[in-house]
């Protein structure tokens, strides 16, 4: 399995961001994803600069930058099904 490369970019500390972080947490003790993941959580309140860098246009988002193809994902995290398929890690409809 591939090392996946996540960074989750928010803006602030609001009740959406804690829950985006918390719902990334626990995708990553996920089985398909638990043994091959680096993340880090990018606030762009303190690095502005990446966010035109990124071309993010909202928040809070999740990058996938590796293994490739690259994928964004919008929103709180919280639909883990859509989650897993947005990072290729099963079809939608696999049991998983």
């Amino acid at each position: 399995m591939s090392k996946y490369t996540l960074r989750l970019y928010i803006i602030g500390d609001t009740p959406v961001t804690r829950r985006a972080v918390d719902n990334l947490k626990a995708l990553c003790k996920e089985p398909e994803v638990a043994a091959a993941y680096n993340f880090e959580v990018i606030n762009l309140i303190e690095n502005p600069t990446l966010a035109e860098e990124e071309r993010i246009l909202a928040t809070p988002v999740l990058i996938k930058k590796l293994p490739e193809p690259m994928r964004r994902i919008i929103g709180d995290l919280s639909d883990r099904e859509r989650i897993l398929v947005g990072l290729d890690l099963y079809e939608r409809g696999e049991e998983g």
